[in-house]
């Protein structure tokens, strides 16, 4: 299985506009797997986009 360190440190963008209301508003739950994705870290935007990819193990 994949750790969300394997990734890489977490890349970040510039976001446009104000800050979401609250934190819950970063993120999306994946279609394809159903796991929450980050929107601000663009490495867990990206492996989520893969075709038939497998949910990634959080470290901690």
């Amino acid at each position: 299985m994949t750790k969300l360190s394997d990734l890489g440190p977490p890349i970040t963008g510039t976001r446009h506009g104000g800050e979401p209301p609250c934190e819950f508003d970063h993120f999306y739950r994946c279609k394809g797997c159903g796991q929450p994705v980050d929107r601000r870290d663009l490495s867990q935007v990206i492996w989520h986009e893969k075709p038939d990819h497998k949910p990634l193990e959080m470290d901690g």
